[in-house]
């Protein structure tokens, strides 16, 4: 089989739970900011992207931390520690009285958000090296489904007011945490643990074994390149279609339930046989031409039916987590698979920081410009780079344990 059933699919069921509750989140935040704020959907917009920056920020520092602290005590330990964590955040968001309050829960959900790190290290320690690109496919589809889920119940409870869905995720954090403590077994061997240095807790120790081999670098470059681009989304949709089409928290709630249905799709029948059959590395240029096409299919759309079209287009770029990761899950050994995913983590935080900054102020300088496209644009140029970078440095070098078809 190559991987243990109970352990992966408590992770994956872990994983779906906190997307959803992150998921609820999205379609009420242009209304929620422009409330408290008292501002227009531009400045909101700007706004925005300092809270995701800070958001991102605190996740940055906090996910090497969780990564080693998992290679110490366990995954389990720190994946519940984390729940309980983000339960009380969404509650303080929910009560939260001016915007200064909006950024403290901005910043602890960022510290508890790098559960992702200890999360993926589970399923790394769970399934055998030809199984993991198969296997983080699979969180992938969690994710997905989650925003299927999510953003849909989202749109639905703003009805209620834009307070109600952080209670809800507030909800879906805590049985999560329970449903882990309950169910989830250890899956670091006590054999493969080593002692927490903080010297080693930051993204530079992290991937000092990823940069001893010659090629991890142009992954390393390409997976930042990507995180940039892709953070077009969480970054600008909720503000980029109320602007474009003036659509409702509804509205965004289910354009992105229809995102995450293509992209869970896309995981569940296409991403392992397109990855067994062609390798990691073919899979990593599919992926990332597929999101190249879609950021430039939204810089001309004109309609919410177009926005619609482009997803389908999109789909593929469900490839470039699970590919990209099972690359890089080889290149280091078992007791240091937590400081990787980690320091992958981390690398996306700290792109993660840049990008909302930088894609938020693009699509608000290109409202005012009457070119709403602008973070698009920026988006498909960033991708592009990514695309280039593995099609020159990586494509034609693939290692003789890639899954794939014969002969890679």
């Amino acid at each position: 089989m190559g991987y243990d059933r109970r352990i992966v699919a408590i992770v994956l069921a872990a994983v779906l739970i906190d997307t959803i509750g992150f998921g609820i989140v999205i379609p009420i935040l242009p209304q929620l900011i422009t409330d408290l704020g008292q501002v227009d959907l531009e400045q909101a917009t700007r706004i925005s992207g300092y809270l995701l920056g800070v958001y991102a920020l605190t996740q940055f520092v906090a996910g090497p931390v969780l990564g080693n602290l998992s290679d110490r005590y366990g995954r389990r330990p720190v994946m519940i520690a984390s729940m309980l964590s983000f339960g009380a955040d969404y509650a303080l968001m929910a009560f939260a009285p001016t915007l200064a309050w909006l950024f403290l829960g901005r910043a602890l959900a960022g510290i508890c958000g790098a559960i992702y790190g200890p999360a993926s290290a589970a399923l790394a320690d769970a399934s055998t090296p030809e199984k993991r690109g198969t296997v983080f496919g699979w969180i992938g589809a969690a994710f997905g489904l989650g925003f299927i889920i999510g953003p849909a119940i989202g749109g639905l409870l703003a009805g209620l007011g834009p307070r109600a869905p952080f209670l809800a995720a507030a909800l879906l954090a805590a049985v999560n945490a329970a449903a882990m403590l309950a169910f989830l077994p250890e899956s670091l061997a006590p054999e493969n643990r080593r002692p927490f240095e903080w010297r080693s807790a930051n993204v530079a120790s992290a991937f000092r074994p990823l940069f001893k081999c010659g090629e991890a670098a142009p992954l390393l470059i390409a997976w930042f390149c990507w995180i940039l681009a892709n953070n077009v989304y969480p970054a600008t949709w909720s503000f980029w279609s109320a602007a474009r089409f003036g659509w409702d928290a509804a509205a965004i709630g289910w354009s992105l339930a229809f995102v995450g249905l293509v992209m869970t799709l896309v995981q569940i029948f296409l991403t392992g046989p397109i990855i067994a059959k062609l390798g990691e590395r073919r899979s990593v240029v599919i992926g990332l031409a597929s999101g190249m096409g879609a950021f430039l299919g939204y810089v001309f759309v004109t309609q919410g039916w177009h926005a619609y079209a482009i997803f389908l287009v999109s789909g593929l770029s469900a490839l470039v987590f699970p590919a990209m990761n099972g690359l890089l899950s080889r290149l280091v050994d078992a007791s240091h698979q937590g400081a990787l995913q980690g320091g992958i983590g981390s690398m996306s935080s700290l792109a993660s920081i840049l990008a909302p900054l930088l894609l938020t102020q693009a699509l608000a300088e290109g409202v005012a410009r009457g070119f709403p496209g602008a973070a698009f644009l920026l988006a498909g140029i960033l991708a592009g780079v990514a695309l280039l970078i593995i099609v020159a440095k990586v494509l034609g070098r693939v290692p003789p344990k890639e899954v794939a078809a014969a002969g890679g």
